[in-house]
């Protein structure tokens, strides 16, 4: 591919709504499940709620990287949303706590597959010289589902019900499909599914080339699984009414930077780019901790989504930077596999250490921050 190659075309536009409509679909969900599930007499396992998400979306990551190198990323990415499709159904079927936590767990096999593809896929398509700035746009697509998700589901729920906002998440799923299915299949040599494919060894499960961008996801998406926990408890208690407040700010702030902080990544290097989003990160959260009021929120929020917006394209492209091409999928899904487990590890620590004690919010807050601080330390640690 030529470097003037251009990236703006239908099929990348295709994939980039597609994108838009599958981070809609779960993401339109989180603000308003604690409520469900403590409705359902489940406050207690309020931490669960990403934990167990990320748990499954974690241990599905190396078995959607090996058939994203084998069966091809169509596949794997109409797999994803239709579990979406599945769960929008079933949640107002399966209503108690057991079959509530079920379905969490289930509803994970979606971000553990699609995005694994959807890497692979743009990776396919676009040239290695204009990574950064691709993975910057299609993130910024998938952010914009990311900020409409949380703002529509509560307002669906404010003036309908849950059931109504589970089966829009139905539709935002199905809709995501239907893009899919137009796109043609990138992955020259392919095999039809078999079972075999699912026995995977030790070595599809970690490609150790991509370990020093994975450690950073991990230790900068820790702070995310914090904020998809407590941020709705946080913002209640600063008195804002819609919960979803928080994500929209944080998710347009993202917006601005991505495309920037992408074609910036590819000019001047990753590990430059990642130390700034890192550092940004670190502020966002002292902001947030500091300044307990709505204004600090929203000015935390700011400039968190900024950090977001700088780091995710960057290590996005890094990852794939370092990848072998016949293994960009076990590459992309170690680097997933490190984002779901900082995620869900921070859900589930912040949840607890929280217990519903709303003056421990800011203290998880300054220990996220903390992890931050120790990703820059480890960026610059020199590794064979």
């Amino acid at each position: 591919m030529q470097k003037g190659h251009v990236i703006y075309n239908f099929r990348f536009g295709l994939l980039c709504m597609s994108s838009l409509f599958f981070s809609t679909s779960y993401n339109m969900l989180i603000p308003e499940l604690p409520s469900y599930l403590s409705s359902l007499g489940g406050s207690q396992y309020i931490g669960l709620i990403i934990a167990l998400f990320t748990l499954t979306a974690g241990l599905s990551r190396p078995f959607s990287g090996v058939l994203t190198d084998k069966i091809g990323r169509k596949p794997v990415m109409v797999f994803g949303a239709m579990v979406c499709v599945v769960c929008g159904l079933f949640y107002p079927i399966l209503g108690t706590v057991s079959g509530f936590l079920f379905l969490r767990s289930v509803h994970g096999f979606s971000t553990g597959f699609s995005p694994t593809a959807i890497v692979a896929y743009v990776s396919d398509i676009i040239p290695k010289d204009r990574w950064g700035e691709a993975f910057g746009i299609q993130g910024l697509c998938f952010s914009t589902g990311l900020a409409l998700g949380p703002a529509i589901g509560s307002s669906i729920r404010l003036h309908y019900s849950f059931d109504i906002l589970f089966h829009c998440s139905f539709a935002m799923a199905l809709l995501s499909i239907i893009l899919i299915l137009k796109l043609e299949e990138t992955l020259k040599k392919r095999q039809g599914f078999k079972l075999g494919l699912l026995k995977i060894s030790k070595s599809d499960i970690i490609a150790v080339e991509v370990l020093k961008p994975a450690l950073i996801t991990f230790l900068s998406y820790s702070a995310f699984g914090m904020v998809l926990t407590l941020i709705p408890d946080w913002s209640d208690h600063l008195g804002i009414k819609n919960k979803g407040t928080f994500f929209i700010v944080f998710t347009i702030s993202s917006l601005t930077i991505r495309f920037l902080a992408g074609r910036l990544s590819d000019k001047k290097g990753r590990k430059v780019v990642t130390t700034i989003g890192l550092l940004v990160l670190c502020l966002s959260l002292i902001i947030m901790a500091h300044y307990k009021t709505p204004n600090g929120l929203v000015i935390g929020g700011i400039i968190y989504g900024l950090s977001m917006g700088i780091s995710s394209p960057t290590l996005n492209a890094w990852t794939i930077d370092l990848s072998p091409k016949n293994q960009r999928g076990k590459g992309i899904a170690t680097m997933f596999i490190a984002l779901e487990a900082g995620i869900g590890l921070g859900a589930l620590f912040s949840g607890w250490y929280y217990g519903g004690s709303i003056e421990n919010i800011p203290i998880a807050m300054f220990g996220c921050a903390g992890l931050a601080f120790i990703g820059i330390f480890f960026l610059f640690v020199k590794t064979k």
